[in-house]
């Protein structure tokens, strides 16, 4: 009778918690990336009475254990430009005032005042940040993730241009064949240059290419200076044979033979375009592809590719697909400046939730390992969306029922057994 007391009275103890396990749930409906828990129940030691044990009684159940189901939440597009929403396994890395490392599915981010990337309650969040050429290295150590909007991105003088083009075999070897290509390109104060490049056909399978002479206000080319001309040649088959006397089929050679362009002196007080500094008219892509072909097919440009670019100022930036963080700036341009680190974890659930949507590792979880998204097994990052609560409210009211009734029943097995006892009591009187 009196095991009737105690079991009934850790039961009531048992349901309180997964009352207030439920509550808890429906209280984060709507908390950005919340995990639900579970409770889990299980029984004591039973008490033996009679030999062999054939008569066992239970003694009530422990303490229950709640466990955090770490399932995919519902992705929403935000209107947040710094928004991001994990598809998958895995969390945000992220730092608390004290430099200890926090981990969290809420990627509903913000910016500081100095341009750190926080979480909504003011974590730093932790990534690889390019350098000043806009190079990303993400095998090093994570840091603090500083956005910095309203900088002045520094121009790059022109190295590099590619002209992807079709000369036409059937042109006539005159002037008519004549065609000129003004080029843009940019010194290394970010002034924008027009450089013209004329091509013509000077016998079967032959062209010469020169550079149109600049305004002398602008510069002056100094090679190949007019009417200095670079001749190439073309193969029966409309590939490139020769640049410059130098043979480029079957075989390229190394290095693969360009057009240089000198331009001095610039009149802006930028550096010359001389030496190794001068332009490059790639005939062949990085990829060794030939660009410049010759059919019998009018003349025309497909395509122009330079690697200078102006000055900028960076207007905004966003958390794009991957995790990436794309810059765009005022010219229109886009770049990327950044990108958000994801930690895997291989049991999530020993995790221990310490508020504000983070949590912190305890002595049971596996070593975080720290990567870019998509990779090691851990999850997509989905810029511009949010990661819903996992919490239900049909699934947690019907659990609520359950465990009310539950409390109900034990309550009432506690005044049954109080009723025994008191006729106990009153069979000596």
């Amino acid at each position: 009778m009196f095991t009737a007391f105690s079991s009934a009275l850790s039961a009531l103890a048992g349901h309180t918690t997964a009352v207030d396990v439920v509550g808890n749930n429906l209280a984060n409906l709507n908390t950005i990336g919340f995990k639900r828990s579970d409770v889990s129940f299980s029984d004591l030691l039973s008490r033996t009475m009679g030999a062999g044990g054939q008569t066992q009684v239970g003694m009530g159940i422990g303490r229950p254990i709640t466990t955090r189901q770490f399932n995919q939440g519902s992705v929403q597009t935000s209107s947040g430009r710094l928004d991001a929403a994990i598809q998958g396994e895995g969390f945000f890395v992220v730092k608390d005032a004290n430099g200890g490392t926090l981990y969290t599915r809420a990627g509903n981010f913000k910016k500081a005042a100095d341009g750190s990337l926080l979480t909504a309650t003011g974590e730093r969040v932790q990534g690889w940040v390019a350098d000043t050429d806009g190079n990303l290295l993400t095998t090093g150590a994570v840091r603090d993730i500083v956005v910095p909007e309203g900088s002045l991105r520094p121009a790059s003088a022109t190295e590099n241009l590619y002209l992807t083009m079709n000369l036409d075999a059937s042109a006539l070897n005159d002037s008519t064949s004549l065609l000129k290509v003004p080029l843009r390109v940019y010194d290394s104060l970010g002034n924008e240059t027009i450089v013209t490049l004329q091509y013509q056909k000077t016998a079967a399978n032959a062209w010469d290419v020169s550079v149109e002479q600049l305004d002398p206000l602008v510069g002056v080319i100094t090679q190949p200076a007019p009417p200095t001309t670079i001749p190439i040649t073309f193969n029966s088959d409309g590939t490139l044979a020769t640049i410059d006397g130098t043979s480029v089929s079957p075989t390229l050679p190394d290095p693969i033979p360009t057009i240089n362009i000198e331009i001095t002196p610039v009149a802006s007080g930028a550096n010359d375009f001389v030496g190794p500094a001068a332009l490059k008219l790639n005939l062949f892509s990085p990829t060794k592809a030939s660009l410049v072909t010759q059919y019998a097919q009018p003349t025309a440009v497909a395509g122009l590719v330079q690697d200078g670019r102006a000055a900028a100022q960076l207007s905004r930036v966003a958390v794009g697909d991957g995790g990436t963080l794309v810059a765009q700036y005022s010219d229109g341009t886009e770049g990327i400046i950044g990108k958000l680190a994801m930690a895997g974890i291989g049991n999530p659930d020993t995790l221990i939730a310490i508020g504000n949507n983070a949590y912190r590792v305890s002595s049971a979880t596996a070593e975080p390992t720290i990567g870019v998204a998509g990779s090691g097994g851990r999850g997509a990052i989905v810029g511009g969306a949010i990661e819903g609560s996992t919490a239900d409210m049909a699934r947690e009211f019907t659990n609520l029922i359950v465990y009310q009734r539950g409390y109900q029943a034990n309550a009432r097995v506690i005044t049954t057994a109080d009723e025994l006892s008191a006729e106990t009591i009153n069979l000596k009187r």
